[in-house]
């Protein structure tokens, strides 16, 4: 399936609706408060799951701040007086999110598309994978590693990998929230008030990071080409309130 799900031909979209049925796509400008997102992502999967409302793909910025997944391990928590820090349910360890990083937060009826947990989180690394590839970024995945990961050369160096997309996600009755979160221009130093996702060997980068001077519109239209291919049809909505 990790095969299939990471080249999905143009025309055929690997994690789509059998009706196509667009996803709303809604983009906040000002920044959100975590307690705010998290509360209407959860309001909306209920809705979504009761057939009360369509799918969601809603993209926003946070403030800066921790967030602890369901395997974070305090010891991961480095400066815990830095940043808000917030529990989460989503999977995984500790991440940073903050201006500069594009966060997209997925609401997806997996009854309608997979109900397959490790192929939904293969096709958001793929979707990712596929946003990258628009700036020319060879975006990768690694076995028992979460997320995106890009490959540094520097002369006379030995090659490294850093982290530039984490994925974290919750389902609850077979809907997703939470998601994504792509660096485009994050201040990493910001990232080092914890150990990432638990991953001690290895750093974090950012499309601007890399020497592309990207904007976040930029990465909202490679990110929502690349969904269109990974997940289906997108319209326009307005983000939560």
């Amino acid at each position: 399936m990790l095969d299939r799900v990471l080249n999905p031909a143009a025309n055929a979209p690997i994690f789509g609706r059998a009706d196509r049925f667009p996803a709303e796509w809604a983009v906040s400008r000002a920044p959100v408060a975590y307690p705010d997102a998290v509360a209407a992502m959860e309001a909306r999967a209920a809705a979504i799951a009761e057939g009360r409302a369509g799918e969601l793909v809603w993209l926003l910025e946070h403030p800066p701040l921790y967030t602890a997944g369901v395997s974070a391990k305090p010891g991961d928590l480095l400066e815990p007086d830095r940043f808000p820090v917030f529990e989460s349910g989503r999977g995984g360890q500790f991440t940073y999110h903050g201006p500069g990083q594009r966060v997209a937060y997925v609401m997806l009826d997996l009854t309608q598309r997979q109900r397959d947990v490790r192929a939904f989180v293969a096709a958001l690394e793929a979707w990712v994978i596929g946003a990258l590839a628009r700036f020319n970024v060879a975006g990768e995945v690694r076995p028992g590693r979460v997320g995106v990961w890009v490959e540094r050369r520097a002369p006379g160096q030995p090659p490294r990998e850093d982290k530039i997309a984490a994925v974290g996600v919750k389902l609850r009755r077979w809907v997703s929230f939470h998601g994504i979160s792509l660096n485009v221009e994050p201040d990493l130093a910001h990232f080092s008030g914890i150990v990432p996702c638990g991953v001690t060997d290895h750093g974090v980068t950012s499309l601007v990071d890399l020497g592309l001077p990207a904007t976040l519109d930029e990465a909202d239209a490679a990110l929502r080409v690349s969904f269109a291919e990974v997940f289906g049809p997108v319209a326009d909505a307005d983000p939560p309130r």
